[in-house]
């Protein structure tokens, strides 16, 4: 009986090592190397396998522009960068619960409505589970084919066969090969899997959405080398305790990595949200202290928050910080700035911000904003409710510029907010008739202007 080679995989970095050993030589991690077997035979049958397909001349590819399918939803359009392309193997990531399946389903309607044939493989739920569950989206089309099967050959048979307009994988993890002998979800099963299906993407032409299982980490389960085979890695975020979700790329071979899209969970499944800035402040309390609206940027969308800060004295001898939707350590740097610069004695006072919302923001220009709104409450005095504040705030106390300036005062005085306080580098750049804008230097000043000194 012929001995059977193994090799050893790291479900991080995906080294492979010949034998096994406790840590891993590419990434040092320890017990991350797993087991696999090697199918000579099927290795054989591979590398016998020819093709017709001859190089082209760049210069002679023709693209169209309505070679991207449009999904019916423009938030996932717009990060996807204007559609599904054809022969794409797009990976989208999330919590369990969080709506990856709900979104790809009412995805796959939409499509189904514009192409003619959409093919859902499900390795979780029953063809019962789905149609229960498309009933009460409304999301039942003839054009739209369910299988529930795990099976990845199989799989393939019927995709060649129906030759669908889109794929959708539901989950990764479930699929396996039954001609490799470790178990589903293992590193070799998930990459042996994802590699199939991105040579039948390409070959066919058939764009394939695939959803992953993320860890308690929140990164995609199994091997790092996933994310590098596919064209596109999506994320869906959000709080359980929030009916808002983000859908953000973090590669992107079509498209920017910038943008992002934001939906939100109904009783009858997700719907876009248009226009998250009037959302995000609609609820907004009136003459209430530590509380400011700062324009943000999400790739090229202009969005507005409302920042929240609470300050009191510590009960107990080492003070709280507590942040939620801006980064913890920023926070810490720029009350060090208030203390040493300012003079203002916040060491001994219990400071919580947040981002109403559950929205989440980590750049520099939120930082004149924050430090506004930790005076406002530690004061008392609330800032009036038509300021926009927005700046990027050095250790010395001075105020920076920021980029895209135009878009983030275009998108507030929209919503009727009339007064900003900005960085005086970029107040010198701009010329509106409508709006006062008050350019400063230093936090200084800020506080002047909003707080009366």
């Amino acid at each position: 009986m012929a001995k059977k080679k193994r090799r050893y995989i790291c479900q991080k970095c995906g080294y492979q090592a010949l034998k096994w050993s406790g840590k891993c030589l590419g990434c040092n991690s320890w017990n991350t190397l797993v087991e696999e077997i090697i199918d000579t035979k099927e290795q054989k049958k591979e590398s016998q396998v020819t093709t017709n397909i001859k190089p082209e001349k760049i210069s002679e590819i023709e693209i169209k522009s309505e070679d991207r399918k449009k999904t019916g939803f423009s938030e996932l359009d717009r990060v996807l960068g204007g559609g599904i392309v054809p022969g794409s193997l797009i990976l989208i990531g999330g919590d369990p619960g969080i709506g990856k399946s709900t979104l790809l389903l009412q995805t796959a309607y939409n499509v189904s409505q514009i192409y003619d044939k959409i093919l859902y493989i499900s390795g979780e739920e029953s063809s019962r589970q789905i149609k229960l569950r498309a009933d009460r989206l409304k999301t039942v089309n003839s054009s739209m084919y369910i299988l529930a099967e795990t099976n990845l050959l199989t799989i393939i048979n019927n995709v060649e066969e129906l030759n669908p307009d889109l794929l959708i994988i539901d989950s990764i993890q479930t699929i396996y090969n039954p001609n490799l002998e470790s178990a589903p979800g293992s590193v070799s099963q998930v990459r042996d899997g994802t590699g199939r299906l991105m040579r039948l993407a390409k070959k066919n032409n058939i764009p394939i959405f695939i959803v992953g299982h993320v860890t308690k980490e929140g990164s995609i389960a199994g091997p790092r080398v996933l994310e590098h085979m596919v064209d596109t890695v999506l994320y869906f975020e959000g709080d359980r305790h929030y009916t808002y979700r983000v859908l953000r790329a973090v590669k992107n071979r079509f498209g920017s990595t910038n943008e992002i899209g934001i939906f939100e969970m109904r009783q009858g499944g997700l719907a876009e949200v248009l226009n998250p800035s009037q959302l995000f402040i609609s609820e907004r309390a009136d003459n209430v202290s530590g509380s400011v609206i700062i324009p943000c940027m999400e790739g090229s969308r202009p969005i507005l928050i409302e920042l929240q800060s609470l300050v009191s004295s510590a009960n107990f001898g080492t003070p709280s910080r507590m942040t939620t939707g801006v980064d913890h350590k920023r926070v810490s740097l720029l009350l060090a700035v208030l203390e040493k610069k300012l003079g203002i004695h916040i060491q001994g006072q219990d400071v919580y911000i947040n981002i109403a919302g559950g929205f989440q923001v980590d750049e520099p220009a939120v930082d004149l904003g924050l430090i506004a709104a930790v005076v406002s409450s530690f004061r008392d005095i609330v800032i009036p409710q038509d300021f926009v504040i927005l700046g990027e705030v050095g250790l010395s106390g001075e105020v920076r510029a920021i980029s895209q300036i135009e878009k983030r005062i275009n998108e507030a005085s929209k919503l009727g907010f009339t007064k900003f306080i900005i960085p005086k580098s970029n107040s010198e750049e701009l010329d509106y008739s409508d709006i006062e804008i008050c350019g400063v230097s230093n936090v200084y000043q800020v506080l002047d202007l909003i707080l009366g000194g």
